[in-house]
């Protein structure tokens, strides 16, 4: 791939990662060449009902995730590795109950007005774009697919700036500055 050797691209095995809050972290994919850590990929979906609770969950995982290999990269855990490639990458069910408006909670505060009646797909919108513009994934992508969909790839992208190919450029760009500086060395 681009340069990089099949060995060198983790999906079933090898896939955990030391961290600094945690002894480790099993990544969905993993690019390791030349002991540099080069990408590391967070893959998940939601298919309902329990929607809420989930989205919930993702989104502090992924956070935690986020902060836990960057404390661990600046550490120096990962020796003398440039700044590894994060991405993360959702798809959700597209359906009414993800499709539909939410209310939340504003007892004390008031609530960021983009989130006051987003549907959990814009929340997953938002939160994925979000974690791009806070630096704390190199690329995220938000994929939708009703469940009879995914099965035949039919997915919808909400956002232009969330698709695969963007996201796969920017994995792709990663690769190809890591083999460049590995042939220049």
């Amino acid at each position: 791939m681009n340069g990089i050797n099949e060995a060198e691209i983790y999906t079933s095995k090898g896939l955990e990662l030391p961290g600094y809050f945690r002894p480790t972290k099993k990544w969905d994919l993993l690019v390791v060449a030349n002991n540099s850590l080069v990408a590391a990929l967070e893959l998940k979906s939601q298919v309902g009902p329990s929607f809420g609770n989930n989205f919930n969950n993702r989104t502090e995982e992924a956070m935690g995730s986020a902060l836990d290999i960057w404390t661990a990269f600046e550490k120096g855990v990962f020796g003398n590795s440039s700044a590894p490639w994060l991405g993360y990458l959702m798809l959700l069910e597209d359906c009414p109950q993800s499709q539909c408006s939410v209310s939340v909670q504003e007892p004390h505060f008031k609530v960021f007005e983009e989130f006051r009646t987003a549907s959990y797909a814009k929340r997953y919108e938002l939160f994925c774009r979000k974690l791009v513009l806070e630096r704390y994934y190199t690329a995220s992508c938000f994929l939708l697919s009703a469940k009879t969909s995914y099965v035949n790839r039919e997915f919808e992208y909400p956002s232009g700036d969330l698709t695969f190919n963007r996201f796969v450029a920017s994995l792709l760009g990663q690769i190809n500055a890591f083999v460049a500086n590995r042939h220049s060395s």
